[in-house]
């Protein structure tokens, strides 16, 4: 059997209706043999079938399609049915009857939905039967487009299994890809950035001085997209968001070095800090660092640069947040929806913007902390807020 004619009865097979078919059909009829086969000129092959006559065809069988009048329905595009061969002056002497030996028979031809030939829903039997009533060939009728449609949506689900998959297999070795570039980055990058550190201390010159720390955020920048481009693909490929959680005893002290660090970075942008003194919490410290760097540069990117941004950080009845707000344009709702979407940006960025990894990176770090993100915005202020479940007291107190 051709590789074509194996498609053909995979697709008939796999519509779960056709036993149920043949049987319903069976009944109708009072045939002991009913087959959906598929024929072309050259070809007649048993795609499903029902023998209660011994008759022989399994599925997958082929016959001569010259010796079958389902060669006759794909030339003329019509049903045969035949009551009793004997009575018939059509086919009482034609061959196909003396060779398969059946006085009852029908074909209906089956179509696909656009109207291309597939084959035939056919049944025989040695003995007479009524099948010329319009009732039953109604309903042989009714049964052919059923496979018919059945048809369409087995293919079309096939196809559509066979897309998810391909795009499957491509995402998956994108994101491979991705982490070994990021991976193989970071060795230049860490000897570059140790190179420029060296050239600082070694030869102080005044007139190099700009240029080396321009040079040095620059890698720091590479690296930080580095980073994300490796969070980004741990956390698609399954890992998540790695964390080392610690019982941080001046999480304020860390977080403060980041407002401090891009306010150098950026100092035409006004960043107003309200930090809770002593804070203690079981975190990541790192990871809580690096989700207020994100939300602190997608304040300062996108917020009015006339106006400052402001940083809110408290610990108090058993919760955690980091609230970060800037002034600008209000956000629609299916723009918030979008915002934590990897590599998704406004309309409106720039190219200096980055991998559009940012904000996805916040919501994963969230996530691994059990903490939630939400989104305001209203009266031309927008508000990002971080917030999860301080669990201190409770180790506190089981420790105890």
């Amino acid at each position: 059997m051709s590789t074509d004619f194996v498609t053909y009865v995979r697709e008939v097979q796999a519509i779960s209706a056709v036993p149920q078919i043949l049987e319903t059909v069976a009944s109708i009829t009072g045939l002991g043999f009913v087959a959906i086969a598929h024929v072309t000129e050259n070809s007649w092959t048993t795609c499903a079938v029902l023998d209660r006559l011994g008759f022989g065809l399994k599925v997958g069988d082929g016959l001569d399609v010259t010796t079958t009048l389902c060669d006759e329905v794909r030339s003329t595009l019509k049903s045969i049915v035949i009551d009793h061969v004997q009575q018939s002056e059509q086919y009482r002497d034609h061959h196909t009857p003396r060779l398969y030996g059946f006085q009852s028979y029908f074909s209906v031809p089956v179509f696909r939905p656009d109207g291309t030939y597939f084959g035939t829903l056919c049944g025989l039997d040695p003995k007479p039967s009524v099948l010329s009533a319009p009732s039953t060939i109604s309903t042989l009728e009714l049964f052919a487009q059923l496979i018919s449609k059945q048809l369409e949506i087995e293919r079309d689900h096939a196809v559509t299994q066979t897309a998810l998959l391909s795009e499957r297999e491509t995402a998956e070795l994108r994101e491979q890809f991705i982490a070994v570039l990021g991976h193989d980055l970071r060795t230049p990058l860490s000897a570059f950035q140790y190179g420029v550190e060296l050239l600082r201390l070694k030869h102080p010159d005044p007139e190099a001085l700009p240029l080396l720390k321009h040079m040095q955020r620059s890698v720091s920048r590479m690296s930080a997209l580095v980073d994300d481009v490796v969070d980004f693909t741990r956390g698609r490929m399954g890992g998540g968001i790695s964390l080392d959680l610690r019982h941080e005893s001046a999480l304020d002290v860390p977080l403060r070095q980041v407002i401090d660090e891009l306010r150098e970075l950026h100092h035409e942008s006004a960043i107003l800090a309200h930090i809770q003194p002593n804070i203690s919490l079981l975190c990541d410290a790192g990871r809580l660092s690096q989700l207020l760097s994100n939300l602190l540069k997608n304040a300062i990117v996108h917020g009015d640069a006339n106006a400052p941004v402001i940083v809110s950080i408290t610990s108090a009845g058993g919760r955690f947040s980091i609230s970060v707000s800037n002034q600008g344009d209000a956000l629609p709702p299916e723009r918030i929806q979008q915002l934590f979407k990897p590599f998704w940006r406004a309309p409106s960025s720039g190219p200096h913007e980055g991998l559009g990894l940012g904000l996805y990176i916040v919501a994963e770090i969230a996530r691994s902390h059990a903490g939630t993100m939400d989104v305001s915005s209203r009266d031309r202020t927008v508000c990002f807020t971080f917030s999860m479940p301080d669990r201190s007291a409770a180790l506190e107190f089981a420790a105890t």
